[in-house]
């Protein structure tokens, strides 16, 4: 985990979308251009909901994480992995900063083709991607949303580390109102241990710059 080198030396916690959204607005104001903030968080949490707020407050682009889920692993490959490596190889970090955060950051457009969770798994067990291209015009402040988005990886990126933070029944009934029943039940079996891992061995709450509590 890097050494927090943007705000002080414990997480600044926040109650209320007024409070985050003061605190990275005079982040913001302090700093030069381009900045990248990560807004990372167990599934559930509420963070595409900060992270949209976030960008119509501060007229930013948001980069959704999942999009750039590690379609080439089949079911059984994830299976096979431990949390440990689940978490790990979630999201294929390196096309990510490739084809979105390294052009964004250097100021010039980006376009990736996004994972595509509608279509599900082939027959091979592998997933697809999408046919369409997502396309980002450059951006002074740039939104990484999505879990793992704060990953170790990105952190020489990373202006401002943001995690989301709500109760297991809150983010459990959450999940149960967007998702088919048989989809999470194969999702908590196989990517709750791996969240686990991620928010206490790999980016504990102490490791982030705001830590934002959504009840």
């Amino acid at each position: 985990v890097r050494k927090r080198q943007s705000m002080s030396s414990t997480p600044h916690t926040v109650h209320s979308s007024a409070a985050l959204v003061e605190s990275v607005r005079q982040f913001v104001h302090s700093r030069g251009r381009p900045i990248l903030v990560a807004v990372d968080g167990r599934s559930g949490t509420g963070k595409s909901t900060v992270a949209m707020l976030l960008a119509e407050t501060l007229d930013a682009v948001v980069v959704p994480g999942d999009d750039f889920f590690a379609a080439e692993v089949t079911a059984a490959g994830w299976d096979a992995r431990s949390p440990k490596e689940r978490a790990r190889d979630a999201i294929d970090w390196r096309r990510l900063r490739r084809e979105a955060l390294e052009p964004l950051l250097g100021g010039a457009a980006a376009a990736w083709r996004p994972f595509d969770f509608a279509r599900g798994p082939r027959p091979d067990g592998s997933y697809a991607m999408c046919t369409d291209v997502t396309r980002l015009a450059p951006n002074p402040i740039i939104i990484l949303d999505g879990a793992y988005a704060a990953r170790p990886e990105l952190s020489d990126l990373v202006s401002l580390s943001i995690l989301i933070e709500s109760p297991a029944v809150v983010r459990r009934k959450r999940l149960v109102e967007r998702e088919e029943p048989r989809f999470l039940e194969e999702w908590h079996r196989r990517w709750d241990a791996a969240e686990a891992h991620y928010f206490t061995q790999v980016r504990p709450p102490s490791s982030f710059d705001i830590v934002v509590t959504n009840g």
